[in-house]
């Protein structure tokens, strides 16, 4: 069963998203907040497998509470999927390096918004194709900024980010290196500890900021975005 917190001070907003996921067998809706605070209480009262917070809230934005998410011990297994109304903003931009697992527009389809739940409940990150479009268009005139520790990965870890950063899941990762699934999440959970990035949307921020990856159009390839959520 995954355990969800939503975070939002829309009462309209939290109770469609409760009733659609209450409907599904394998998600329940734990508790909900009306304000980041209240909902970092909630966090650590029900340790939630999924927050889902809207990153523009009263007392504290959605950042913040991410970071707080992200630094708490006892949080460690709770993933949180961002809400926003714009795509990508500096708001979600800067979520993303916090160590949120998932970026999506309110205006989601239903259900990609279960596909979403779904795929950070188990540890994959999550970008609205809006969101990775932006995001990618971002680095395109960004000279990229070597990253020291980008040295420590060994050749086939350096692989699996590069293919994180294109948006594949650990299934695709093993296929396209050759590799069992179970070694292709070894390669990438080792350079996310030697990156010490919290999640693997922050692998694609340091994959495209030290140059690793370069945007299309800058000569080498993009992340994909097709139909539904990537999960880069």
């Amino acid at each position: 069963m995954i355990r969800v917190l939503l975070v939002d001070d829309q009462p309209l907003i939290r109770s469609g998203f409760r009733a659609l996921l209450d409907a599904e067998d394998d998600i329940e809706v734990v508790a909900e907040a009306s304000t980041d605070v209240e909902g970092l209480d909630q966090a650590r009262r029900h340790l939630p497998d999924i927050a889902v917070i809207d990153v523009q809230m009263p007392e504290m934005d959605g950042i913040e509470a991410t970071s707080r998410i992200a630094a708490d011990p006892l949080l460690a297994h709770t993933h949180v999927v961002i809400l926003t109304n714009y795509g990508l903003d500096e708001y979600v931009f800067h979520a993303m390096k916090a160590g949120a697992a998932g970026f999506l527009v309110k205006d989601v389809l239903p259900e990609d918004f279960l596909h979403a739940i779904r795929v950070a409940a188990r540890g994959d990150a999550l970008l609205a194709p809006s969101i990775t479009r932006k995001l990618i268009d971002r680095y395109v005139s960004v000279p990229p900024r070597p990253s020291p520790n980008l040295t420590h990965l060994t050749n086939r870890e350096r692989e699996a980010v590069t293919l994180v950063a294109r948006g594949l899941p650990n299934d695709e990762i093993a296929a396209s290196m050759v590799i069992s699934p179970l070694t292709a999440k070894t390669h990438v959970n080792r350079a996310m500890t030697k990156l010490h990035a919290c999640g693997r949307a922050q692998l694609v921020v340091i994959a495209y900021e030290s140059g690793l990856v370069v945007p299309q159009g800058s000569g080498r390839e993009q992340p994909s975005a097709p139909g539904r959520p990537s999960t880069p």
